[in-house]
């Protein structure tokens, strides 16, 4: 097992923590993380991009001129898709852009994802991280002693003040362990992990 340290909020040593070798020291792969990845931003995708068809446009179904003798293209009426006002022929319609990886590939992933950080020492473990009150200027304290700009804090249950201090600083996010992701995981430079998190990972990730 890894053994890191873990900081108090003045980024001082307090103790030191076991990080599983099941989950922290993983071969990196590329192509598991960006398969995860992939899945992830595409079921992000709103798919609601729509024309209208021939059949939705409003408009009279007459024939705009007779068929012969004018010495015109013959013509049908105005919804036309040749005409200005006319449906789309070939546009998009509404759709899932949504699909599933399987959940070891998910939890693989995540492994790599976390192992990432810990290889480039990215990754820091506070003992707690429970805000008197909800102060931004309080967070940004913390974070500065840290010497961490771009970071995702990853909790164990929902810390209220904690997530309304920092949702206005750019680069920072809060999730609790069961919404921690590659996608955002691998956008953040460093990872944050309060020490009371570390048994629900564990949990999560090998159970």
């Amino acid at each position: 097992m890894a053994l890191v340290d873990v900081l108090n909020r003045k980024a001082e040593k307090v103790s030191q923590a076991e990080l599983p070798d099941t989950i922290f020291s993983i071969p990196v792969k590329s192509n598991v993380l960006h398969e995860v990845v992939t899945m992830q931003l595409a079921n992000k995708r709103a798919g609601s991009a729509s024309v209208k068809h021939r059949s939705d446009v409003k408009g009279s179904g007459r024939k705009l001129f007779r068929q012969k003798g004018t010495g015109r293209a013959r013509r049908g009426n105005a919804k036309s898709p040749l005409l200005r006002g006319g449906g789309s022929v070939f546009g998009p319609d509404p759709k899932s852009y949504s699909y599933k990886v399987p959940k070891k590939v998910k939890r693989l992933a995540i492994k790599m994802a976390l192992s990432s950080k810990l290889k480039a020492d990215n990754l820091v473990v506070l003992d707690e991280l429970d805000l008197e009150r909800i102060k931004t200027r309080d967070f940004l304290e913390v974070m500065d002693a840290l010497n961490t700009q771009n970071a995702l804090i990853i909790t164990e249950k929902t810390n209220e003040h904690l997530v309304l201090s920092a949702r206005n600083v750019p680069g920072i996010k809060v999730l609790k362990v069961e919404g921690m992701n590659v996608y955002d995981i691998l956008k953040h430079k460093n990872v944050v992990l309060l020490e009371s998190s570390l048994k629900s990972i564990e949990g999560r990730l090998v159970g």
